[in-house]
C-alpha cells in the first residue's frame, strides 16, 4: 500500500523552523506516512536547460535562492515528531565527501529512531559543480563509488577502502546506523542507465514521475537489474515524487499522473499501489493548503482499498 508523505516548505524567502514544525507535526498526526526535503546549493542568475544538458532552458525558481540544508531540516523534524519517516528526494552526493555525508546521515539515523529515507542523486546544475570543485566527470562511475563508500562506513569496523576516486585507510567510523542494513537507500534516476545501476547495487530508487509509460519502463528496468544481480526487487524501497499540484476543483481532462482533483489522483495511487510503490508525495503543492488536500487525498484513497 502506497503511503502518502509531505512536502516541508525548506525554499522561498519565507522559510521557518515554525513553518518546518507545522508541517510535520500536521502529517504525522494525520497519519501520513512520511515528510521530504530535497538539496538545492543555489540558484545561477542566468537561464538554465533545467534537468541537466538537453532540457528546456528557463530562468530557475526564484525559491532555489533560499533554501535550509536537508540534514539539518530533518534534524530538527526528527526532535519534533516521533513516528513519520523523514526523506531526501534528493541529497546531491557527490559534493559531499562520502564519509563525512555518510557520518552526518548516520547520525540523523540515530537522531531520529531510525526512521530516514535518504535519498541521493549525483545532480545535474553546471552551476553547482563549479561551485564545489567537483567536476562533471565524476557523475557515473565516482557516484557509484560514492555509493560504495557509504555503505562500506556503515558495515563494520575496521573500514577500508580503495578505488579509483575515494579511498580510506582502514580504520573504526562510527556512529553506525540504527538497522544493521544502513538506512534505506533511494537513488535518483533520471535515466535507464541509473535505474539499472540502483537495481545492480541492491538500493531503492527515486523517480519524479512525468507518465505512466515511462515510470512503468524505469520501473521494469530496475527491478530486472536487481533480479539479475541476485536481490530481492520487491524488497527494495520504491518513492515517487511529483511535480505537480493536487487540487479539491472538479476533474481535470487533461492531466499528468497524479495531478489533477483529489478524485482522480485517488484513482492513480491505486495504479502506483499495483506497481509496487512505497511512498509519494507532491513538491509542488501551496504549504498553507498541502496538509488540507493530503488528508482528503488519504481518506479518498482508503475508500479505494
Amino acid at each position: 500500500m502506497v503511503k502518502i508523505g509531505a512536502a516541508l516548505p525548506v525554499a522561498g524567502s519565507d522559510i521557518s523552523a515554525e513553518g518546518l514544525a507545522a508541517v510535520a507535526e500536521g502529517a504525522e498526526r494525520m497519519g501520513l506516512g512520511s515528510v521530504w526535503t530535497y538539496e538545492r546549493l543555489l540558484r545561477p542568475t542566468e537561464p538554465i536547460p533545467m534537468g541537466g544538458p538537453g532540457g528546456p532552458v528557463m530562468d530557475p525558481p526564484p525559491d532555489w535562492a533560499n533554501v535550509y540544508d536537508p540534514i539539518e531540516a530533518l534534524t530538527y523534524v526528527a526532535a519534533k515528531t516521533e513516528r513519520i519517516l523523514l526523506g531526501t528526494s534528493v541529497l546531491a552526493a557527490l559534493f559531499h565527501a562520502p564519509v563525512v555525508l555518510a557520518r552526518r546521515l548516520a547520525t540523523l539515523d540515530h537522531l531520529s529512531g531510525g526512521r530516514l529515507l535518504a535519498g541521493v542523486g549525483q545532480s545535474w546544475m553546471a552551476q553547482e559543480f563549479a561551485s564545489t570543485g567537483v567536476p562533471m566527470r565524476r557523475r557515473g562511475a565516482g557516484f557509484e563509488e560514492h555509493l560504495e563508500v557509504m555503505r562500506a562506513v556503515w558495515g563494520s569496523n575496521p573500514v577500508h577502502y580503495e578505488g579509483r576516486f575515494y579511498q580510506v585507510p582502514e580504520c573504526e567510523i562510527g556512529p553506525k546506523p540504527v538497522g544493521p542494513d544502513g538506512p534505506a537507500v533511494l537513488v535518483g534516476a533520471a535515466a535507464p542507465a541509473a535505474a539499472e545501476r540502483a537495481g545492480r547495487l541492491g538500493l531503492g530508487l527515486a523517480l519524479v514521475v512525468f507518465s505512466w509509460d515511462a515510470m512503468r519502463e524505469t520501473v521494469s528496468t530496475f527491478r530486472n537489474a536487481a533480479a539479475a544481480a541476485g536481490h530481492d526487487p520487491d524488497r527494495l524501497p520504491l518513492t515517487v515524487q511529483v511535480n505537480g499540484a493536487v487540487s479539491t476543483d472538479r476533474a481535470v481532462d487533461d492531466r499528468a499522473p497524479l495531478t489533477g482533483a483529489v478524485e482522480q489522483v485517488a484513482d492513480d495511487l491505486v495504479e502506483l499501489d499495483r506497481l509496487g510503490v512505497d511512498h509519494v508525495f507532491w513538491a509542488m503543492l501551496d504549504p498553507a493548503e498541502q496538509l488540507d488536500i493530503l488528508g482528503q487525498l488519504n481518506a479518498a484513497y482508503a475508500g479505494r482499498r
